[in-house]
């Protein structure tokens, strides 16, 4: 019998190590829209409050965003599951620190993050995976510490599988959830929801973003 844990996030790997440049490249700031910057903001003044404990970006891709919390004062470092994206990320950003990691199960002590950044990330996370990953959020997070997440949402849960993207052959699932299935799933891992918001598509996107914002108590 095969490991669905370890098919997902072996598929998920493989497919973003095929199509990391031409990702990167069609996403070259990583925040396209001023509400996603001011929620970071937003974001980084929370965790500065709360003390020096460091912030792990969980899917970092490139390290666009990774890079923007440290111009803001936020030692912040990326963890991404394709070794393709690291490797691009420390070429870009030698300075920081980037490793590869899955955030169902964070290669991190107990109580070390002052806050988790999530950014388009969870939607590769099956649904039946997703309270292992909070729950892993829960368990590095200091007291106080904040976890914010952005993901493509929807009225009704979805699912979508592609089998190529820029070019390039990948096996990639994505879930869409609504932000009520998401902060349900939190609250259940022990964290307090602090707040939810929610935009309309923009440009060419499909979809609404979601922004959720909670609280390790």
């Amino acid at each position: 019998m095969s490991d669905s844990t370890s098919d997902f996030l072996q598929t998920t790997r493989t497919s973003y190590d095929a199509m990391a440049k031409d990702y990167t490249a069609a996403f070259p700031s990583g925040l396209s829209h001023p509400l996603e910057r001011s929620m970071i903001a937003a974001f980084a003044e929370l965790i500065s409050a709360n003390g020096p404990a460091p912030v792990a970006d969980l899917g970092s891709g490139p390290g666009h965003v990774t890079a923007l919390l440290h111009e803001r004062g936020v030692p912040a470092f990326g963890v991404d599951l394709s070794p393709a994206m690291v490797t691009l990320a420390r070429e870009a950003h030698p300075r920081l620190r980037f490793h590869v990691g899955s955030m169902t199960s964070l290669d991190l002590p107990d109580g070390t993050l002052g806050g988790i950044l999530a950014l388009y990330s969870t939607i590769h996370v099956p649904d039946a995976h997703l309270p292992k990953a909070f729950a892993e959020f829960h368990r590095t997070l200091v007291p106080g510490g904040h976890v914010l997440l952005a993901f493509q949402t929807c009225t009704h849960p979805g699912h979508l599988h592609l089998t190529e993207r820029f070019g390039h052959e990948i096996d990639l699932d994505y879930y869409w959830r609504t932000p009520e299935q998401v902060t349900t799933a939190l609250t259940e891992a022990g964290l307090d929801l602090v707040a939810t918001v929610r935009r309309e598509p923009a440009g060419e996107e499909k979809r609404p973003r979601a922004f959720v914002l909670a609280r390790r108590p």
